[in-house]
């Protein structure tokens, strides 16, 4: 490795895992079948693991990171690098495969549910939520990265091990609660598990290896005087063990904050700053004591978006941050794990827009480029800037964006409307729905790749299209289900199926990124001014209505969701693009109408992901955010039923967001955190933070095999009818049903239809049993 002394050296936090051609995924998804082989899919593992830190090395980093590769995901890689097994799955490790016990956890199985799904940081990737409880024991398993690490020795290549600090990993963890204890705090667990990070150490040190990078992302985020003690505790206690290699600790995805002034009085070496998010001013680094002692790894290349670096800008700010911190190493702001490979696989996008991207391969060579430009000076490369193609300006856009009026984003009272919905819809009490997704065939799927390839006609693939719809309604009529959906067979995903008819967006063949697991997603890039040239959805939905009496959602993807799926032009503000967005999404829903559709659910799940990581600026975001969703669907009549579809949060102003966003019935994933629903249920909505409107608490997981029981769905559905009226409660699945199979999805379903139906005769029992009293 080159001492990073003789100039100044560069690096990366992470790299994607997934293989550049989706290897992993089709290995993973083998295996999960049984047509391949454990050695087969550990041999996969092994090859990306060595492309990757062979190719890192062959581009010139100084420093190439290690242990970023998983099978699954790298939290509970984590989780079990220390050993902290949830005790509800301990039963099953005895006599199972150690790769089938890590699936066990990261998938669930009919009996036991897996580790909870988490959206990481406003990022598009989940994570598996390790669980933690008191009696939780921590003990050192680190074989896969000793492996790795000896592989890469064995070529001349040392690996920078990466590991997720102590802190973040207690705080990234649910806290489980055993029958008869007091809740109790994950960071409690400190202590036990400090002792075993230095173990870690003394092991890689003895190993020859020189850095160790620690990721600590929480607190880039807001934290408690507790949880910034908790991290002064951890730091000060791991810089002083006795045998280690030096300490790289980063804090990805936002301002380090006060985490960064404890770090700098500690005896850490090295600390990472994801520039790139924060730019923080050279001055403002200055003013923290003790800094300019440390190694900074300057994250001044974005590891989540896919816009190339200004890098005559760049290079000027790192100039500037290398006159306040002289030891300075070029680097990412965060892992690169959350941008396709390599934009050269990109065929067919326009060159005036290729020209300005950047993924994961382009990111290394600007980082390396940087670095010898920083010690060197630039080279005759530089003197070509990049062309700039932000944008293709569309008049009309703007026009409409800057009419827009306040009575636009705004609909008639909700008693109104509920009381125009019900004379319309006449659904029952807890009405029974699905959130939108049905599986998708091998076949359906082969044939959309085969029209995609011009070997298949748009009529003949319409055909089996209609097929699968016309499937998907008699299903749910055998069911019982009050309101259908069309199963979204035509979507290769939910964004991506809308950005690809929205003008403004780009989308790619191969920009695969990993959500979690084997499932991958291609984010679109938004690049100008977005419209809608014509009706996206509206010929499937109305397919699906003529088949049968029930009421057919139409389904679509709300503004905030589009942009915080997507990689985004960054020339103008984020709430002018959302308006944009919000009004070519106001066209859809307003044709939906027109076309007989009575209920339109605009799906929101990353309204609360975009959240500001800290308390500024979280009003504003969410009263633009609040604004979008609102244009989008305030062009409807009162007696149209909209519904939208958010992820779970406890926090106050979300709770008051979703009331602000004023749909008609808000489906909620919250089936193993449903407690702040029950809670935000039953507050009294005159405190401004109740919700007040139509609810459906998910109560059963829809990514998890595992089917739920008749009485488990109805003890749900009754505690939650005691928190709301039964007219205002929805019986639904957390989420689509595109990644289940037949077999968990038909009984998973028809529990849920005989537990809503059982809540349902119990209030029409009570309001007769009532209106006989009086």
């Amino acid at each position: 490795m080159v001492n990073v002394t003789d100039g100044f050296g560069s690096s990366v936090l992470g790299y994607p895992r997934i293989g550049p051609h989706r290897e992993l995924k089709r290995a993973l998804e083998a295996y999960w079948r049984g047509s391949l082989e454990r050695e087969e899919l550990l041999a996969v593992g092994r090859d990306i693991q060595e492309r990757q830190f062979g190719e890192l090395a062959a581009t010139g980093l100084t420093q190439v990171p290690g242990n970023t590769f998983s099978f699954y995901d790298h939290i509970l890689d984590n989780a079990l690098l220390f050993g902290a097994v949830p005790s509800r799955f301990e039963k099953y490790r005895d006599g199972m495969d150690p790769l089938d016990f890590y699936f066990l956890m990261a998938r669930g199985n009919p009996d036991v549910p897996p580790l909870e799904l988490v959206r990481l940081f406003g990022t598009n990737y989940h994570y598996r939520q390790p669980e933690l409880d008191t009696d939780t024991t921590f003990s050192l398993h680190p074989e896969a990265l000793l492996d790795e690490w000896d592989r890469a020795i064995a070529r001349g290549i040392e690996l920078r091990p990466v590991v997720l600090g102590p802190v973040s990993l207690l705080l990234l963890s649910k806290a489980g609660h055993v029958p008869g204890e007091a809740e109790f705090d994950t960071l409690s667990l400190l202590d036990k598990l400090l002792p075993v990070y230095e173990e870690l150490f003394e092991i890689l040190a003895k190993r020859g290896s020189t850095c160790v990078q620690l990721d600590e992302p929480c607190f880039t985020g807001e934290r408690s005087e507790a949880e910034l003690a908790a991290f002064e505790k951890a730091y000060q206690r791991l810089s002083k063990a006795p045998l280690r290699p030096r300490i790289l600790v980063t804090g990805q995805y936002g301002d380090f904050g006060e985490a960064l002034r404890i770090l700098a009085a500690s005896n850490v070496e090295a600390i990472g700053l994801d520039l790139a998010s924060y730019r923080m001013a050279p001055e403002e680094l200055a003013a923290i004591p003790g800094i300019k002692r440390k190694r900074i790894y300057a994250g001044v290349i974005s590891g989540t978006n896919v816009w190339r670096a200004d890098r005559y800008v760049t290079l000027t700010y790192l100039q500037s941050i290398a006159q306040v911190c002289p030891d300075l190493v070029v680097s990412t702001g965060t892992t690169l794990l959350h941008v396709p490979y390599d934009v050269l696989a990109e065929y067919d996008i326009d060159g005036n827009v290729a020209d300005r991207l950047a993924f994961a391969k382009q990111k290394v060579g600007e980082v390396v480029s940087l670095a010898k430009a920083l010690t060197e000076g630039p080279s005759e490369k530089w003197r070509k800037r990049p062309t700039e193609v932000h944008f293709k300006q569309k008049h009309a856009v703007r026009q409409r964006v800057y009419a827009i009026t306040p009575d636009m984003r705004e609909r008639e009272p909700y008693v109104e409307r509920r009381a125009a919905q019900q004379e319309r819809l006449n659904l029952p009490p807890v009405p029974a729905t699905t959130l939108g997704s049905f599986p998708q065939s091998g076949k359906l799927r082969q044939a959309r790749h085969e029209v995609d390839q011009g070997r298949l006609s748009e009529q003949d693939y319409r055909k089996q299209v209609e097929a699968e719809i016309e499937a998907t309604i008699r299903l749910q009529e055998d069911i019982g289900l009050d309101v259908f959906v069309h199963g979204e067979h035509e979507r290769n995903d939910m964004i991506q199926f809308f950005a690809e008819q929205l003008d403004g967006f780009a989308t790619t063949r191969f920009g695969w990124v990993q959500v979690y697991g084997s499932r991958c997603v291609r984010p679109p890039i938004v690049y100008g001014d977005v419209a809608r040239p014509a009706p996206m959805s509206v010929d499937w939905t109305s397919y699906a209505q003529s088949l049968t009496d029930r009421p057919v959602k139409g389904m679509v993807t709300g503004p905030v969701t589009m942009l915080a799926r997507s990689f985004v032009r960054q020339d103008q503000p984020l709430y002018e693009t959302a308006d944009q967005v919000a009004l070519a999404i106001r066209d859809e829903v307003v044709d939906l109408e027109k076309a007989g559709i009575a209920i339109i659910q605009v799906d929101e799940p990353a309204i609360r992901e975009l959240l500001p990581p800290r308390p500024q600026g979280r009003e504003e975001y969410l009263r633009w955010a609040v604004g979008a969703f609102k244009l989008a669907t305030s062009g409807v009549r009162a007696d149209t039923q909209i519904h939208t579809h958010i992820g779970y949060s406890g926090r106050t102003e979300v709770v008051d967001a979703i009331e602000q966003l004023d749909a008609d019935v808000t489906a909620i994933v919250a089936t193993r955190s449903i407690e702040w629903v029950m809670q935000a249920l039953t507050e009294d909505a005159a405190t401004g933070h109740g919700l007040s409107h139509g609810v459906g608490p998910g109560v059963y997981e829809s990514r998890s095999a595992r089917i739920p029981d008749i009485d488990e769905l109805d003890e749900l559905l009754t505690r939650a009818a005691e928190a709301v009226s039964p007219e205002r409660l929805w019986a639904n699945p957390d989420g689509g049903l595109k990644t289940r199979h037949y077999w968990q999805l038909e009984p998973s379903l028809r529990n849920m239809v005989a537990a809503a139906r059982r809540v349902r005769r119990r209030a029409l029992a009570a309001a007769a049993e009532s209106t006989a009293a009086e």
